[in-house]
């Protein structure tokens, strides 16, 4: 049986969690939370291939290779979430369930983080539920593929 891919994408600043604004974040660093999506997607017979980016042309270009590569993709765009149209015309690219995941409710923070560029094109968004949502993401990934 072929292994369902899963892409996860991760946006800027987030390879600094367990660091950066634990009280916000977590203490949960990013090697960890990719840890738990592998293993996560090898317990339900799928691979992941996880991407970090700080820069959004990188990110754009993530998206670009999981088109036709990937069943699902998992996408924390952190700061770009709120201000990259460019990132928004390359999710368009994609025909596979997308999940959009916030650790930090952004609808409790500051008024521009309210707004997200990408949630009218995504099929999904978990929000501020801290690194756990990633596992959730993986989940309902999981489930909408069949893997």
């Amino acid at each position: 049986m072929e292994k369902k891919q899963i892409a996860v994408i991760h946006g800027p600043n987030l390879n600094m969690l367990g660091a950066r604004e634990p009280g916000t974040y977590g203490a949960t660093s990013l090697s960890e939370i990719n840890e738990s999506l592998r293993r996560k997607a090898k317990k339900n017979n799928a691979e992941v291939q996880i991407f970090q980016s700080n820069h959004e042309g990188e990110i754009v270009e993530a998206i670009q290779r999981a088109s036709g590569n990937c069943h699902a993709l998992i996408i924390n765009p952190a700061a770009y979430t709120h201000t990259s149209v460019a990132l928004r015309d390359a999710l368009l690219l994609l025909d596979v369930p997308v999940i959009e995941i916030h650790i930090s409710n952004i609808y409790k923070r500051e008024a521009f983080r309210h707004k997200s560029m990408i949630a009218d094109v995504v099929t999904g968004q978990i929000s501020g539920l801290g690194s756990a949502g990633y596992l959730l993401a993986m989940d309902a990934a999981v489930e909408m593929i069949g893997a």
